[in-house]
């Protein structure tokens, strides 16, 4: 009998969610970085064997909205409760599990199995440990803990044998090929996105959204055109750089893992725009893809 369903994963930022999905999928789906906030879409792996069909949807962190696109961030996560067979609750080691109570009392309404992963094992130790298991069991006391090391790929497989368990019989959602519901320029605008997140500081890359405009593939190359919009002339600046090296830097670094992820030469011309406080519009918010309603 083959299995099939979706497995939704929610927590807040800078728990390893991403990490968690790519080692989970055995592809890079999600970006990563130390920074909060890395995710902002709803962003789907799909897993697939001989007998099961695992449809993976990593969300943006839990967090308290403070403008637009956080709330739109919001929105993913908590649509995220609405259409799982399973929800993977991630959390880790140094997180206080009373952090987002409103969440998690959502979290404990729902029907639905709960896997709660307590990442970043290898940080902690036995002790520190049972306490917490302890203290997420009085909080979320239907699901099952499961103390994972997202990095080092700890207890991933035993992850997956309980998400097998606990699917429904069901034909495959999508083609035994698909690995993902996201066009190849999504993808783009991430590699180009995590290389902004990496290399400037404070409000700089959360300030930042990619639009690919032009995506020509041909048999051994692909030629992208990249819009960088900020919300200031002063984030211009600094994104471009003295006599522009920050952005070759970043032009640079995002051409090679475009390489790595398509298996084919990129030709990536970069070019930097000001969309005044894009962040709290709704009308371009909705142009760049975000979930408001």
């Amino acid at each position: 009998m083959h299995k099939a369903g979706f497995v939704n994963i929610v927590g807040n930022p800078n728990v390893g969610k991403s990490t968690l999905m790519n080692a989970l999928v055995g592809e890079r789906i999600s970006i990563t970085t130390f920074k909060a906030q890395t995710t902002r879409h709803r962003i789907m792996g799909i897993l697939n064997t001989d007998d099961m069909q695992i449809v993976f949807s990593d969300t943006p962190g839990v967090l308290k909205p403070n403008y637009k696109l956080q709330e739109s961030m919001m929105n993913f996560s908590v649509s995220a409760l609405s259409d799982a067979d399973v929800l993977l609750y991630v959390t880790d080691v140094v997180e206080k599990p009373d952090k987002h109570n409103d969440f998690i009392e959502k979290v404990r309404l729902q029907t639905f199995p709960v896997l709660l992963l307590i990442n970043k094992i290898d940080l902690t130790d036995q002790q520190t440990l049972e306490k917490l298991v302890e203290e997420w069991k009085e909080l979320l006391p239907q699901a099952e803990i499961i103390p994972i090391s997202a990095i080092s790929k700890f207890n991933i497989d035993y992850v997956l044998r309980r998400i097998k368990e606990l699917l429904p019989d069901s034909p495959p959602y999508f083609g035994k090929d698909q690995w993902t519901d996201k066009p190849a320029r999504f993808f783009v605008t991430e590699i180009i996105r995590e290389k902004i997140l990496l290399y400037y500081d404070k409000e700089i890359p959360y300030a930042v959204e990619v639009v690919v405009e032009q995506f020509k593939e041909e048999p051994k190359m692909i030629h992208i055109n990249a819009v960088i919009y900020v919300e200031r002339e002063s984030q211009k600046g600094i994104i471009i750089g003295k006599q522009g090296k920050a952005l070759k830097k970043v032009a640079s670094e995002a051409r090679k893992e475009l390489e790595r992820f398509f298996n084919k030469t990129i030709y990536l011309e970069t070019f930097v725009k000001v969309d005044k406080d894009w962040r709290s519009s709704d009308k371009e918010l909705r142009n760049f893809g975000y979930q408001l309603d």
